[in-house]
C-alpha cells in the first residue's frame, strides 16, 4: 500500500460557533494539567466549599487516615485516596458541606528507623550518648519530608483535600487531645501497667502491639533441635524436647507437659539411650514412621513404660547450662493443656522471659512470682547480658548455632535439623521479633468487649464479609492493647509517678501540667517534659515522668478528637459530626486504624467512630508479588499517569476486584486498555457531536445550536435510539443513586463503564448517519433533534462522571456547557443529575439489550468465514415470544446495517434451527435427591425438545416420580441449522440468530461498494480531513480485467450507498484534470485490484481540448491557452462571478465561455 498525503494546518480540527475546535490528536495527560491550572486558578476547591457553608447545607463528616510523609505514596495510597475522593466528591454533589482535611502521621519507628539507619544508631545506647533532644530534633526534621512530593502526587490524581488545613500528630495540640483521650481512660480504669511476654522488635528496641506483630510474617528457614534433659532419679533416662529457638535454651527453668496425653519411655535400639515423650510424637526422634506410614515395620525402638502426662507432674531434671541453676522450683516437669501433639515431641521448654505460655504456666506453677525476679537475660537490643556468660554480648539469632555447639557437647544434643516456617518480623525495621517480657502499659480490653462487638454491628462495610468475619473475629480474640514503647519521638504516656510507684498522677491537658508542675509548657515531647516534676501529695518527694511514649497507632486511633483539639476546641462541631459518615483504608487496617479508632471511641464514648466504611484489597505486582521497590517489579505511579492519564488509572483501580477487598494484580496494559476502549471512544463521542453540530450550522443556513432548548427537544424526542439512550442513562442515574448511598462503588462503576460503551457503541455508531444528516430518510430537523440528544445525555453523563474520572468531567462538561454563570464555572460546583422517571423505560432498554445481543450474535456468527465486509442475503431471527419478535423488528433497519443483510426476518419456529438440551442443576438437587441424582440427570439429559420446551413454559415437570422445577434444572439452545447454508448464534436471552450464507454477484457488488467507502474514508482521516471540508475525489482501478470491470460495476450499481457514505460522489480519476490540486493520494487492495484514491481540493473544470476547440471554432493551441488561463484563477471567485458565463480576452480576442458548457465549477456538473 502506498499513500502520500500533504500536511494542513490545523488538520484535524473541528468547531463551531457553538463548540471550540476539537483535536483528533486529544492527550489526557494534556487536558488533565489544563484542568488542574484551572482548579488552580479559580482556587475551585476552597469554592466548592464555601458555596456549600453559603447554601446552608448539612455537614459529612469524613475522617482521613493519617500516613507518614518518610515516603512517596504508592499504589495502594493512591488507591484508597481515589476510593475517599469518589464518595467525598459523591457527597459533595448531592447537597453535603464535607470538609477534607489532610493529616500526617508523624510519630513512630517509621520515622526513628529512618532517624537510625541515616546516622548508624544500633541500640539504645547510641542514643542516650547523643541526646534525646537532638534525636527527637533529627526526627522532627524528616517528617515532613515528602510532604510536598504527597500533596502534588495527590492533587495530581484529581483528589480535593484541604492540605492548607493539615493536621499533625506532633502538634502539641494534637498530642495534648491524646493526653486527653488516655486519661479518659484510665480514669474508666481501662489502663493499667502489666509485666507481659509481648513481640519485641530488636531493631527498634520496643516491644510491640500484638496486631503490629501479625503484620509482616516471612518464610525462614531456623534450625529445629530436640534436646535432651536427663532425670534426676534416673540420669539414663532423658526427657527430650523440640524447639526452633535454640537462643533461648540458655533461659530453660522448666518443662511442660499435657496431663491428658500418653507419654512413652523408649530405648533406643541403636544407641540404648532411654527417651520420654508423647508416644504420638514417636515420628519426630524416628522420621522413617512418617514416611513409610503403614508400611513402616519398627525395629528402631521399644516401649519401656507408659504413662500419662499428669503422672510425670513434679518430676525434676538437670539444668541444662548452669547460668540459674541455684533457682529454686526449677527444672521440673509442669501440665498445661497448652501443649500439643500436632509438632515437636509433646514436652514444650520453657523458658518464661521469652513465651508468653511460658510465662503464664511458670507464673501459675510457682517457678516464677509476681513481682519477683525474672530470668530474661537479653538487653533492648537483643543481645544477651553478663547472666549468659559464654555468650555475653551476641546477638541472640545470631547465637543459635554456637548454643546448638555447645548443647552437642554436653551430650545432650539429640538431633538437629532445619526447619522452613512463617515467622514474624519488625514491620519497620524487618528484623525478626523476639518474644520478651517487658514492663507495659495496656488498655483493658475485656470490660468493652461486648461494646465492641455490638459497635461493630452498627457499623457498615463493604464488603460485609470483612465485617462479620476477618474484623468480627479480631475483635472476639483481641487481646489487651500494649501501647507503651520505649521510643523517644512519640507522643509521651502522660504519666508522672513517685520512686515507689505507689503515687501516679495521669495528665490531661497542658494546663493541668502547668498547674500541678510550675512550669509553663509550650511542646509536650520527651526533651520538653520529662524534667519536669509534680510535688507528691503523699510526702514521697516529687513524682516524675516515666519514659515511654504512645505506640503511634494510639495516636492515630485519636484522630476524630485530636485533629479538632477536642475537648478544648470546636467541641459543638465534634459532637455534631461524630461518627463519622464515612472512612476507607486498605484490608490491612482491619488490625490496624479501623481497630484502634473502634477501641477507643468505645472505650471513650461507647459508640463507634464511623458509621460507614469502604475496605480496599491490597495492589500486587503483575506476577501477584508484594510490590518492592527493590525488585522494581511496578511502574512508577505518576510514569503511569503521565502516560496515560489520571483518571484512566483511577477508573482502572476502582473497577477491579479491589474494591471488593479482593487482590489485584497491577497491569500498566489495564490501564492503557482503559484509554483504548473507554476514554477514547467517550472523547470521540463529544468530538463527533461537535463535528456535525458545525456541519448542521454551516449547511442549515441561520441555525445555530441553542443549550436552551436541548433539553426540552431531547424529551420530546420520539426516535427509537434517542427515547433508549435516555431510558438507559436515567435507570442508570437511578441505578447509581441508589448503590452510592449503598457505597457499592463495585456495582456502580461496571455499569457507568457500560453506559459509556452502550453512547459510543451503540448510539453514536447506530446513529451516525441520522446525526451526519445522511440517512435517507432523514431530514433536518430529526438531525438536530438527535444532536440535541446527544449533547444532552453527554453533559448529563460529564456531572455523574465527576466524582470518578473528575478531569475528564470538567473538560467536557466546560466545553459542552460554556458556563457564563461564576457558581456554574466547574461541574464540581453542580449536583448529580436527578432522575427523569419519565424517561425510563425498561422495554425500550430490553428491546435494545436483544439489539446488541443480536448485533455480537450475528457477529460471531460470521466469524473468519464471512468477514463483515460481506453482505448476506438475509437474517433470521427465531423465538418462540412473537412479542419480543415485533420488538426486534422495530430495529431491524440498525440490524442490517450493523450485520451488513440485506433483509431481516423473524420466526416463532425455533425447531428449526435449534433445540432445547437440559441437564439437572447438581448444586441444587445433589443435596436433595442424593445417589438418586445421577439416573434422575441421565434421565433430563433425554427429554426431547418437545418436553422441555412444555416444561420451560409451565416451569415444572415430574421425571422418575420426582417433580423438578426451572431453578433445577439447567436449560440450553443447541443450534441445529444445515451448517452448509446458515450459520447460527443464541444470544444470552434465547433469541436464535441465522445468517442465510448464500452469496450472488449483486451481493458482491455491496461487498465491493463497502471495501470502497472504507478506503475513501481511511484516507480523510489520515489526511486530516475535516467533516465539513468540500473536496473531489476520485478512483482508478488496474489489475486483471475481470476484477476491474467487477469494481467499476460496483461502484455503479451502488453509487446512492458510496454517495451516502462518502457524502459526495466517488469519479473515476479520467474526469480528474491534470492540474487538479491534489491533497492526498493513497493505493490499497480491492477486490485483488489496486486501487487508488486521489483527494482533490476543488478546481474549475475544463472541457476535454479538441472539444473545447470545436465548440469555439478555435484551433488546439488556443483552446489549451484557454485551458491553462481557467485553471489559474481563483476558484472562489469563479463559483461567485463565472457561475453563468466567463469572458477572457486571448491575444487580443475576447472568448466568451459558458459555465456547464465550456467550463464546470464542479466535477459533478461534468457530463
Amino acid at each position: 500500500m502506498a499513500t502520500t498525503t500533504k500536511d494542513e494546518e490545523g488538520a484535524g480540527e473541528s468547531g463551531s460557533a457553538s463548540f471550540e475546535h476539537v483535536s483528533d490528536r486529544f492527550s489526557f495527560p494534556t487536558m488533565e494539567r489544563e484542568v488542574l491550572e484551572f482548579w488552580e486558578e479559580s482556587d475551585a476547591f476552597q469554592k466548592s466549599m464555601q458555596m456549600a457553608i453559603e447554601e446552608g447545607r448539612p455537614e459529612y463528616t469524613f475522617y482521613d487516615g493519617p500516613p507518614f510523609a518518610t515516603g512517596m505514596p504508592h499504589y495502594g495510597h493512591i488507591l484508597a485516596g481515589t476510593i475517599k475522593d469518589i464518595v467525598t466528591r459523591y457527597a459533595s454533589l448531592t447537597g453535603y458541606h464535607v470538609s477534607r482535611r489532610f493529616g500526617w502521621d508523624c510519630h513512630g519507628l517509621p520515622v526513628e528507623y529512618e532517624i537510625d539507619k541515616k546516622l548508624g544508631i544500633t541500640g539504645s545506647d547510641d542514643v542516650a550518648k547523643m541526646g534525646i533532644a537532638k534525636y527527637n530534633a533529627e526526627c522532627r526534621s524528616i517528617v515532613t519530608r515528602y510532604c510536598s512530593e504527597w500533596e502534588r502526587i495527590v492533587k495530581r490524581m484529581g483528589r480535593w483535600i484541604d492540605f492548607q488545613n493539615d493536621y499533625k500528630t506532633m502538634e502539641p495540640w494534637y498530642m495534648e487531645s491524646v493526653w486527653w483521650v488516655f486519661k479518659t481512660i484510665f480514669e474508666k480504669d481501662l489502663v493499667y501497667k502489666g509485666f507481659r511476654v509481648m513481640p519485641y522488635s530488636t531493631g527498634c528496641t520496643t516491644p510491640l502491639s500484638n496486631f503490629e506483630a501479625t503484620s509482616n510474617y516471612k518464610d525462614v528457614s531456623d534450625p529445629a533441635v530436640v534436646v535432651a534433659f536427663p532425670l534426676k532419679e534416673d540420669p539414663e533416662v532423658a526427657f527430650v524436647a523440640w524447639t526452633t529457638t535454640p537462643w533461648t535454651l540458655p533461659s530453660n527453668m522448666a518443662l511442660c507437659v499435657n496431663p491428658e496425653f500418653t507419654y512413652v519411655q523408649i530405648k533406643d535400639l541403636a544407641t540404648g539411650k532411654q527417651y520420654i515423650l508423647a508416644k504420638d510424637r514417636l515420628s519426630q526422634l524416628y522420621p522413617k514412621m512418617l514416611k513409610q506410614k503403614a508400611k513402616y515395620k519398627g525395629g528402631e525402638w521399644e516401649i519401656v513404660k507408659e504413662f500419662l502426662g499428669k503422672d510425670l507432674e513434679g518430676k525434676e531434671y538437670e539444668p541444662l547450662f548452669p547460668y540459674f541453676a541455684d533457682w529454686e522450683k526449677a527444672f521440673r516437669v509442669l501440665v498445661d493443656g497448652y501443649v500439643t501433639d500436632d509438632s515437636g515431641t509433646g514436652i514444650v521448654h520453657n523458658a518464661p522471659g521469652f513465651g508468653e505460655d511460658d510465662y503464664r504456666v511458670c507464673m501459675e506453677q510457682g517457678v516464677i512470682v509476681a513481682g519477683g525476679d525474672l530470668p530474661c537475660p537479653v538487653d533492648a537490643d537483643g543481645r544477651f547480658t553478663k547472666e549468659i556468660t559464654d555468650f555475653v554480648g551476641r546477638y541472640v539469632k545470631e547465637a543459635d548455632n554456637d548454643i546448638c555447639a555447645a548443647v552437642k557437647a554436653a551430650g545432650r544434643l539429640v538431633n538437629k535439623n532445619s526447619i522452613m516456617h512463617s515467622y514474624p518480623f519488625c514491620w519497620r525495621s524487618d528484623t525478626p521479633l523476639i518474644y520478651r517480657a517487658v514492663p507495659s502499659w495496656f488498655v483493658r480490653l475485656d470490660p468493652i468487649k461486648e461494646n465492641l462487638l455490638q459497635n461493630n454491628l452498627e457499623t457498615y462495610w463493604v464488603p460485609a464479609t470483612v465485617k462479620e468475619k476477618r474484623f468480627h473475629n479480631w475483635l472476639v480474640q483481641a487481646r489487651d492493647w500494649n501501647i507503651s514503647r520505649n521510643r523517644y519521638w512519640g507522643t509521651p504516656l502522660p504519666i508522672w509517678m513517685s520512686d515507689d510507684e505507689e503515687e501516679i498522677v495521669v495528665i490531661g491537658s497542658i494546663e493541668e501540667l502547668q498547674e500541678l508542675s510550675g512550669r509553663e509548657v509550650t511542646d509536650l515531647h520527651r526533651e520538653s517534659i520529662d524534667d519536669i516534676t509534680i510535688p507528691s501529695k503523699q510526702g514521697k518527694g516529687v513524682l516524675r515522668r516515666i519514659p515511654e511514649v504512645f505506640d503511634c497507632w494510639f495516636e492515630s486511633g485519636s484522630m476524630p478528637y485530636a485533629q479538632l483539639h477536642y475537648p478544648f476546641e470546636n467541641k459543638e462541631r465534634f459532637e455534631k459530626g461524630f461518627p463519622a459518615d464515612f472512612i476507607a483504608e486498605g484490608l490491612d487496617q482491619t488490625r490496624g486504624w479501623f481497630y484502634t479508632l473502634m477501641v477507643l471511641s468505645t472505650a471513650l464514648f461507647s459508640r463507634p467512630a464511623m458509621k460507614n466504611l469502604i475496605v480496599n484489597g491490597l495492589v500486587l505486582a503483575e506476577d501477584g508479588k508484594k510490590m518492592s521497590k527493590r525488585l522494581k517489579n511496578y511502574p512508577d505511579p505518576m510514569n503511569v499517569v503521565e502516560s496515560y492519564g489520571a483518571d484512566a488509572l483511577r477508573l482502572y483501580l476502582i473497577n477491579s476486584p479491589v474494591v471488593r477487598a479482593e487482590p489485584l494484580r497491577f497491569s500498566e496494559e489495564g490501564v492503557l486498555q482503559n484509554v483504548k476502549e473507554i476514554f477514547n471512544p467517550w472523547y470521540n463521542a463529544y468530538r463527533f457531536l461537535t463535528q456535525n453540530v458545525a456541519r448542521a450550522e454551516r449547511d442549515n443556513s441561520g441555525w445555530t445550536f441553542d443549550r436552551s432548548i436541548a433539553f426540552e427537544t431531547a424529551r420530546g424526542s420520539q426516535n427509537i435510539m434517542d427515547r433508549w439512550i435516555q431510558a438507559s442513562l436515567n435507570g442508570l442515574i437511578k441505578f447509581v443513586r441508589q448503590e452510592m448511598e449503598a457505597y457499592r462503588l463495585y456495582t456502580v462503576v461496571p455499569r457507568l463503564v457500560d453506559f459509556i460503551d452502550n453512547l459510543t457503541n451503540m448510539y453514536v455508531r447506530l446513529n451516525r448517519s441520522r446525526l451526519k444528516g445522511g440517512m435517507a430518510d432523514s431530514n433536518e430537523d430529526d438531525t438536530k433533534i438527535g444532536l440535541y440528544c446527544l449533547y444532552t445525555v453527554l453533559l448529563s453523563l460529564s456531572k455523574l462522571m465527576a466524582p470518578f474520572t473528575p478531569f475528564f468531567a470538567e473538560f467536557l462538561y466546560r466545553r459542552l456547557a460554556r458556563p457564563d454563570d461564576e457558581r456554574k464555572a466547574s461541574v464540581h460546583y453542580l449536583s448529580i443529575p436527578e432522575v427523569d422517571e419519565s424517561l425510563i423505560d425498561e422495554k425500550m432498554v430490553m428491546r435494545m439489550r436483544h439489539l446488541r445481543e443480536i448485533i455480537t450474535a450475528g457477529r460471531l456468527a460470521r466469524g473468519n468465514e464471512l468477514p463483515l465486509k460481506r453482505p448476506l442475503r438475509e437474517l433470521i431471527i427465531a423465538n418462540k415470544d412473537q412479542e419480543t419478535l415485533d420488538d426486534i423488528l422495530t430495529l431491524k433497519e440498525y440490524i442490517e446495517i450493523e450485520l451488513n443483510v440485506r433483509k431481516v426476518s423473524v420466526t416463532t419456529d425455533e425447531q428449526q434451527f435449534c433445540k432445547l438440551s437440559a441437564k439437572a442443576n447438581g448444586a441444587v438437587l445433589g443435596v436433595i435427591l442424593g445417589k438418586k441424582f445421577g439416573p434422575i440427570n441421565k434421565a433430563v439429559q433425554k427429554l426431547s425438545h418437545e418436553e422441555l420446551a412444555a416444561f420451560q413454559e409451565s416451569g415444572k415437570m415430574t421425571v422418575e416420580d420426582v417433580e423438578l422445577t426451572t431453578d433445577q434444572v439447567f436449560l440450553n439452545r443447541v443450534v441445529v441449522a444445515d451448517e452448509s447454508k446458515y450459520k447460527a448464534k443464541v444470544t444470552p436471552s434465547n433469541v436464535v440468530v441465522v445468517l442465510d450464507t448464500f452469496f450472488d454477484k449483486s451481493l458482491l457488488y455491496g461487498q465491493v461498494a463497502r471495501e470502497v467507502t472504507s478506503r475513501v474514508q481511511k484516507l480523510r482521516k489520515a489526511a486530516g480531513v475535516k467533516l465539513e471540508d468540500v473536496l473531489d475525489v476520485y478512483y482508478g482501478v488496474e489489475g486483471d480485467a475481470d476484477a476491474v470491470q467487477i469494481v467499476h460495476e460496483s461502484i455503479q450499481a451502488e453509487s446512492e450507498y458510496v454517495t451516502s457514505v462518502i457524502r459526495q460522489r466517488l469519479h473515476p480519476v479520467s474526469v480528474c484534470p491534470s492540474y487538479a490540486p491534489v491533497l492526498a493520494t493513497n493505493t490499497d487492495e480491492v477486490n485483488d485490484t489496486q486501487f487508488t484514491v486521489i483527494l482533490c481540493n476543488p478546481c474549475p473544470i475544463v472541457a476535454k481540448p479538441d472539444a473545447l476547440a470545436k465548440s469555439l471554432g478555435v484551433d488546439a493551441a488556443v483552446a489549451q491557452s484557454l485551458t491553462s488561463c481557467i485553471a489559474s484563477m481563483d476558484y472562489e471567485w469563479l463559483k461567485k462571478e463565472a457561475s453563468s458565463s466567463l469572458e477572457l480576452t486571448l491575444d487580443g480576442k475576447l472568448y466568451k465561455l459558458e459555465a456547464g458548457t465550456h467550463y464546470f465549477l464542479s466535477v459533478d456538473q461534468v457530463p
